[in-house]
């Protein structure tokens, strides 16, 4: 539920449901959100406002063979970062920025290299980029190398481009009267039975300050953890439900696209192109540890997630800038929103993104 509330669209006033044309006028069909009306900026990019549409239903995804281009990829980064381009990190374990490089131009080598770097360095902003700025349907084409793009059952897109996921809000539906912080980490739709990897969002709008991007480390996270508890952790599988977050949809008036699903993964996973081991729980979507009792799943997940959330030094946080894009594995890190801005201005987002492999786990190998 998490990504849907700080992520997603859905705190984006919404407008008073509209017919299609074509159909009973009395069953609503598609709904965008207002802006101007409710005192935001026009859209720098109004091709990417979200419409929610009613009438469209999505099958059970079906299972696909995954390719990970960064299983092979040159790790000199020849084709990724030429001479000219800037990389430098922004902590020791996680984070990069990079200037000089221009994702939409690079050849399958760079973005085998690209695949590999982001799943080394576990997030990586990309400045001056022009990913915004092509027709909608190249910059899927381009994500789409990547993996199979997900569609999202609940969020809005842009019309016409189902696999946009977009993210769309001002700070006023921010109740800070309910809640103390905004911060809710997650990783994207790890309800699905292959979640996404290599994942892109690239910014249209935002505050001058304001409403970064955290991400934390979970391969770090996991490697922090003594031995017995990684011993105790390897073998055991968690639940990931997405039903939770078809019913907020529901409660808010939104859509549900596809039928929600859950499914069981491992609590710690492999990468296939590093070989590490990662942390995959997180507050969005785990649920219950499977074949523990209640009592015993509440504690070990609450002891993992508040492991997560408080490991501030393998965390990175992300400012936004224009023409930025941000590329980030999501099968070793999680990340939240801060909605910390006070001036109303539009957060306004997209994302691709691409599926991964189900994710699997190696064996326990004790201390490194």
């Amino acid at each position: 539920m998490a990504p849907s509330i700080i992520e997603g669209p859905v705190n984006g006033i919404i407008a008073p449901l509209k017919a299609t044309p074509g159909t009973d006028s009395k069953v609503p069909q598609v709904r965008r959100t207002i802006d101007e009306e409710h005192g935001t900026t026009p859209a720098s990019y109004p091709e990417y406002l979200p419409v929610f549409d009613f009438g469209e239903k999505y099958p059970p995804l079906e299972p696909f063979a995954h390719v990970e281009h960064g299983k092979d990829a040159d790790p000199s980064f020849k084709d990724l970062l030429p001479d000219g381009s800037k990389i430098h990190k922004l902590t020791p374990t996680i984070g990069s920025e990079v200037t000089g490089v221009q994702l939409s131009k690079l050849t399958s080598a760079g973005k085998d290299q690209l695949a590999l770097l982001v799943a080394q360095r576990k997030v990586v902003a990309f400045r001056d980029q022009d990913l915004a700025d092509l027709p909608i349907a190249d910059a899927l084409d381009f994500g789409g190398y990547f993996g199979r793009h997900h569609i999202h059952p609940t969020s809005g897109a842009p019309e016409g481009y189902p696999e946009i996921h977009l993210v769309h809000r001002n700070n006023e539906t921010v109740r800070y009267e309910e809640v103390n912080s905004s911060v809710s980490w997650h990783s994207d739709v790890t309800y699905e039975q292959q979640p996404p990897g290599t994942t892109f969002l690239y910014i249209l709008d935002g505050p001058e300050v304001g409403g970064d991007t955290i991400f934390v480390d979970q391969v770090e996270a996991y490697k922090r953890l003594s031995p017995p508890i990684q011993q105790l952790l390897h073998g055991l599988k968690a639940v990931h439900s997405g039903f939770e977050q078809a019913e907020f949809s529901l409660k808010r008036g939104g859509v549900v696209r596809r039928e929600p699903v859950k499914n069981e993964h491992p609590l710690v996973r492999t990468h296939p192109a590093t070989g590490e081991k990662a942390l995959f729980v997180n507050g969005g979507f785990t649920r219950s540890i499977v074949g523990l009792k209640k009592e015993e799943s509440d504690a070990l997940l609450a002891f993992l997630l508040a492991h997560v959330g408080r490991g501030i030094d393998y965390q990175a946080r992300i400012r936004w800038a224009p023409k930025t894009v941000i590329v980030w594995d999501n099968r070793v890190t999680a990340h939240s929103a801060v909605v910390d801005w006070i001036t109303g201005e539009r957060r306004h987002l997209a994302r691709i993104t691409p599926q991964a492999e189900r994710p699997y786990e190696t064996p326990y190998v004790g201390p490194e």
